[in-house]
């Protein structure tokens, strides 16, 4: 007993953190992230498939995944000769509507037999 009234002020301090912890992102618009997408295009496919070798498929990944990427190009603290300059003039909505369109596209994987 005496080590959980011990603990209070961390558990307390904690749910605290929880309750006040930034959100990754933003509810994105799929349908405006689609509009948006016209400028990815070219290397990632508006449908998410890459269209170059240099280029990631980002169909169907997560919203959080994207647009933490999108905030590090932004930030600088990723870099990449073409994402970084991409990057630097996304709003934070416009990265969570493309978060929103790519992740809500959906594919299907066939493992040989």
């Amino acid at each position: 007993m005496a080590s959980t009234l011990r603990n209070l002020p961390l558990i307390g301090l904690l749910g605290l953190a929880l309750c006040t912890w930034p959100a990754v992102s933003q509810a994105g618009d799929a349908d405006a992230g689609r509009q948006k997408a016209r400028q990815c295009q070219t290397c990632h496919g508006i449908d998410g498939i890459a269209r170059i070798p240099i280029a990631p498929h980002i169909a169907g990944e997560s919203e959080i995944y994207l647009v933490t990427q999108l905030k590090a190009f932004r930030s600088g603290k990723r870099t990449h000769e073409i994402m970084t300059v991409v990057a630097k003039d996304l709003t934070d909505e416009d990265m969570a509507d493309l978060a929103a369109w790519y992740a809500a596209i959906k594919f299907e994987v066939t493992l040989p037999e």
